[in-house]
């Protein structure tokens, strides 16, 4: 990276925030860390981070409710960090805005493929990524303003803006490239698979949750029944 990126880490667990805050500077990155979620949602707004990690379990104010205050103020990445893969708050902190989330306890290295491939997808510095760099980045295109149901719902793939009903509709970045690749392909059967691929950029196997929760994200912003969900293979933007 020509930049070093800028992480806030926030876990209560001293030995796993030591580890992991050295673990992460040693691959380059600038790491402030917090042991609580108050000092956490400070920090953030004095330094502006890149991404931030979250713990879903810190006091004072927990992961997922800190999550919610920074997706209030920035689309910034957010990965959650939870101890359960089964856990309730892996949904809820999806649900709270969160780009992605990974189970402790996690490899370093895993930890760092998964903070470069949602920094890919987002470009340095947590800003979206433009048009072209979408394009090269992924199958979806670029060029003019797609429109679905007879112009209810805009896609202006150049300005990265989507309006419905004329009225501009707020997306975070990962809701957006979701949107862009069901656009990219309307009426074509998408599996949860293929999204994690293209969206996610996970050359491996993920939980399949993160896509049905930002579908059901996306859903809620451009009309419930624009993504139709097909039973045993995936989602489809109505043409």
């Amino acid at each position: 990276m020509a930049e070093q990126t800028h992480v806030l880490f926030v876990e209560d667990d001293d030995v796993i925030r030591e580890a992991t805050q050295l673990a992460l500077e040693r691959d380059g990155f600038v790491v402030t860390a917090m042991p609580d979620g108050l000092a956490g949602l400070e920090a953030f707004r004095a330094k502006r981070p890149d991404i931030a990690l979250l713990d879903v379990m810190v006091p004072g104010l927990d992961g997922v409710s800190l999550c919610r205050r920074i997706r209030d103020e920035s689309t910034v990445p957010v990965i959650m960090l939870s101890a359960r893969a089964d856990s309730i708050d892996v949904v809820l902190g999806l649900e709270a805005g969160a780009d992605d989330y990974v189970t402790k306890p996690f490899d370093g290295a895993v930890l760092v493929a998964r903070i470069r491939a949602v920094l890919r997808r987002f470009g340095h510095a947590g800003r979206p990524l433009s048009a072209a760099e979408a394009e090269s980045s992924s199958t979806v295109g670029s060029g003019g303003v797609l429109s679905f149901g007879d112009g209810d719902l805009e896609i202006d793939t150049e300005g990265m803006e989507v309006r419905r009903g004329g009225a501009p509709v707020a997306l975070t970045p990962t809701e957006m490239r979701l949107l862009l690749e069901f656009s990219s392909a309307p009426g074509t059967v998408l599996s949860r698979d293929k999204l994690l691929e293209r969206v996610w950029d996970y050359g491996w196997g993920g939980d399949t949750r993160v896509v049905d929760v930002h579908v059901q994200r996306l859903r809620t912003k451009i009309g419930q029944d624009r993504i139709e969900t097909v039973r045993g293979f995936g989602y489809k933007l109505k043409a």
